[in-house]
């Protein structure tokens, strides 16, 4: 019987686990020939911050690009003062010169609706507003400020994110429904009046925007909060309550592993379900760190996910006692950072390569096995072991390696494998 039972569980198959199908409306975030498309079907897109002043455009022009070269599709700059505003126009000719048309975000706090309305320019070298309902006015000003700000959006055909923030939440919304919920035979908890009020603001501004004449498609939504759990359940719920594709983000998720493990704990679970169209680590850069780490980690959770694949993934073991020294750590980070490096010339040069898999292994136990799974793989010998490296490509094994440039070898076995197999065909 219990054979039986066995043999029948055994002939089932098991599921191969895959996040769920997105269902949101397909907004457009373009400039020149480079038009972004979010939500929908589009692949869930990567976006950044600058941490520059805005008034300095070469400098901010450059660190878009650096943004954008890491792979950010759409690069947010603060637009915070008549000078800022200003330097819009400049910063996003400096990209045109350099020939990178990433789409510029702009994001507005408080007094967006004079920025926009005195720079015109700022307003259409833009390709995106965000726009926080907290921060836009108190009392009769709020509405007609949004207003403002919406109606030069749909002018220009702009995309708006709806951007709510539990640091800077609407009060006069908060309040209303403390009030309500104070009368409630069973009221909730504080955290959840919270989450009904962040999640009121950003579809109730929703709603206004498109009274006022905004495409619905241009419309994307956001609810930040800094909580793993907080902002499951607030996302959840928002994505229940609406179509409109959603930004998803951790704000203010911290520095070092600390940001990057909980980001990616509270995007993970939110896109395996299907919610998110677009995203952001906003990690606090540790000393002398790029801001492009943010675009890494970003990317590096929707491959993991298996959403997008952005750059080729280096398999690597993590050391123990038998492998000799830090060789082949040393070897796995060289070719990491080789292949990231060439990637954004490989991008165009190379259709497909982003998808290519290599393995640097330290011994004979799990070595030779993963470098014959990779595209191109290498097995450094561990304690003990003959002092060569058997190199697999496309699950053969191809030569040994032997000697003290091993390194330096298997770069160029690695360039020269990309440049025969991805070479764009005449």
């Amino acid at each position: 019987m219990q054979d039986s039972q066995s043999s029948q569980q055994l002939s089932q198959a098991i599921a191969i686990a895959s996040p769920l199908p997105r269902k949101s409306r397909q907004a457009r975030v373009a400039w020149r020939n480079n038009v972004v498309t979010v939500g929908g079907d589009a692949p869930v897109r990567v976006q950044s911050m600058t941490n520059t002043d805005t008034v300095d455009a070469v400098e901010t022009a450059i660190q878009v690009r650096q943004l954008a070269q890491a792979g950010s599709e759409m690069v947010r700059i603060t637009v915070n003062t008549p000078e800022a505003a200003a330097a819009v126009p400049y910063i996003r000719e400096q990209l045109d010169r350099m020939g990178e048309y990433v789409p510029l975000v702009g994001d507005f706090h408080y007094n967006g609706h004079r920025l926009l309305t005195d720079y015109p320019d700022c307003a259409q070298a833009l390709s995106k507003y965000r726009i926080n309902p907290g921060n836009v006015g108190k009392g009769d000003k709020k509405d007609k400020q949004f207003g403002q700000m919406i109606e030069i959006a749909a002018k220009y055909d702009k995309a708006v994110r709806i951007g709510v923030n539990w640091g800077s939440l609407d009060q006069e919304i908060m309040a209303e429904l403390m009030d309500q919920n104070s009368k409630r035979a069973q009221p909730w908890e504080t955290r959840q009046v919270m989450y009904e009020a962040l999640i009121t603001s950003a579809i109730s501004s929703a709603e206004l925007a498109r009274n006022i004449g905004l495409n619905p498609d241009n419309i994307i939504l956001s609810c930040k909060v800094s909580g793993v759990q907080d902002l499951i359940s607030v996302y959840r719920e928002l994505a229940r309550r609406c179509d409109y594709a959603l930004h998803l983000g951790l704000t203010e998720a911290g520095m070092g592993t600390k940001g990057t493990v909980a980001s990616t704990a509270a995007l993970s679970v939110l896109l395996q379900e299907g919610i998110g169209d677009t995203i952001r680590v906003s990690l606090t850069p540790q000393p002398g760190e790029a801001r492009t780490q943010e675009v890494v980690v970003a990317s590096e959770i929707l491959q993991a996910l298996g959403l997008r694949v952005f750059v080729p993934s280096v398999t690597a073991c993590p050391g123990c006692g038998r492998t000799t020294s830090t060789t082949f750590q040393e070897l796995a980070k060289r070719i990491d950072d080789f292949l990231r490096g060439e990637m954004p010339v490989w991008r165009t040069q190379f259709p497909g390569v982003e998808a290519m898999k290599v393995a640097v292994m330290g011994c004979i136990v799990n070595g030779p096995g993963e470098s014959k799974h990779a595209d191109i793989g290498i097995s450094l010998p561990g304690n003990g072991e003959a002092p060569a490296a058997p190199v697999f490509i496309d699950g053969e094994k191809a030569l040994t390696l032997r000697g003290e440039h091993i390194a330096e070898e298997f770069q160029a076995l690695v360039l020269e494998y990309v440049q025969r197999r991805y070479a764009q065909k005449a």
